[in-house]
């Protein structure tokens, strides 16, 4: 059964904090650091900002810009690893957000910045095989980085949601393939404030590994390559990795492009690839193609290709795009920036 994005939506706070202003309060070289990550500034939660209202505004998004009944939506898997229960699902409160009817399945999932897209391969699994009618795919975080660490200067917050089905398709899903292994590059124990990282892991034998593993394997799967396909996306902890991943597999400077949203958002961990995505999806066009790859730590990639079709016309302009949520943002000062993100305990 041919199933896909029946629509999207995104959610991004408007505070931002730039990068100079973190290596200011730390005394970092911000030049190199910004020249390094190639990341100017990041998003930032407000004060009552967490990974479930981003959910809860992704899918309401998601929601408008199709108009969906969403008594039809019988399944909703969240994907964070800032979830704020560590008992009590996010997924049951984006459902009563939506107005979802009870007579559907539910479940938070953690896969580190792969959450999400692995929510939408299940949502996936279960339209193709006839069990449900549509179900959303959520990936929405409320990133943690320790202060004055690495991963402070890019651990930003938002998220977005896909609602997946087999009729009204505005971008179909053509196949996937996923690649996992335990390799301990990033992890957050119980009870832990922030994550720890494994430096020498993170990137050839994390992130590029599985990365150019996972897309090798979906293009081999598919008999695909490169050429074939008009955008590309892969998980964006920052701007140098993606454009590394891309150059590596043979995908362009022009192909990445309109997806890298990361240098004037940050690492939105679970959202990042899927707002990645949704930036793609906001100007793209009848039979264009998509390639994505995500990435989470701990570690595995989910590889998708995709190819629009001409619904997304009818639904596009029908809800906030991404470049909208990114334009008049609010700048903070650390000290605020610290107070928003539950850095200062009282």
């Amino acid at each position: 059964m041919e199933a896909g994005i029946v629509s999207y939506g995104a959610y991004i706070p408007r505070y931002r904090i730039k990068l100079t202003e973190i290596a200011k309060v730390w005394g970092a070289d911000a030049g190199s650091i910004i020249g390094g990550l190639k990341v100017k500034e990041k998003s930032v939660p407000d004060m009552d900002e967490d990974a479930v209202t981003i959910a809860v505004e992704a899918a309401r998004s998601a929601v408008q810009r199709s108009d969906i009944d969403t008594s039809k939506i019988e399944a909703i898997y969240t994907g964070s690893e800032s979830h704020p229960y560590a008992v009590k699902p996010t997924s049951t409160i984006v459902a009563a957000a939506i107005g979802a009817e009870p007579n559907l399945t539910a479940a938070d999932y953690e896969f580190a910045c792969k959450a999400g897209t692995a929510a939408i391969q299940t949502c996936l699994g279960l339209v193709r095989s006839g069990m449900i009618n549509m179900g959303l795919a959520i990936g929405a975080d409320v990133s943690q980085g320790a202060p004055g660490d690495a991963l402070e200067y890019t651990a930003a917050a938002g998220g977005a949601a896909y609602i997946i089905g087999s009729s009204d398709i505005a971008a179909v899903i053509e196949d996937t393939y996923s690649f996992t292994t335990d390799t301990p590059d990033f992890w957050r124990r119980e009870g832990m404030l922030y994550p720890e990282h494994g430096g020498r892991f993170t990137g050839e034998p994390g992130y590029f590994k599985h990365v150019i593993s996972a897309a090798k394997g979906l293009m081999e799967k598919i008999n695909s390559t490169p050429q074939d396909y008009d955008y590309a996306v892969f998980h964006q902890p920052n701007g140098k990795f993606p454009e590394k991943a891309a150059q590596m597999l043979g995908f362009s400077a022009d192909q990445i492009k309109p997806g890298m949203v990361v240098t004037r958002l940050g690492n939105t961990y679970s959202g990042s690839c899927m707002i990645g995505l949704a930036a793609i999806l906001d100007q793209a066009v009848e039979g264009d193609r998509i390639f994505m790859t995500a990435f989470g730590s701990g570690a595995g990639s989910d590889a998708f290709s995709i190819t629009v079709t001409d619904r997304i016309e009818d639904i596009r302009n029908k809800a906030p795009g991404v470049e909208h949520l990114l334009n008049d943002p609010i700048y903070v000062d650390y000290a605020t920036y610290a107070k928003h993100k539950g850095k200062i305990k009282v």
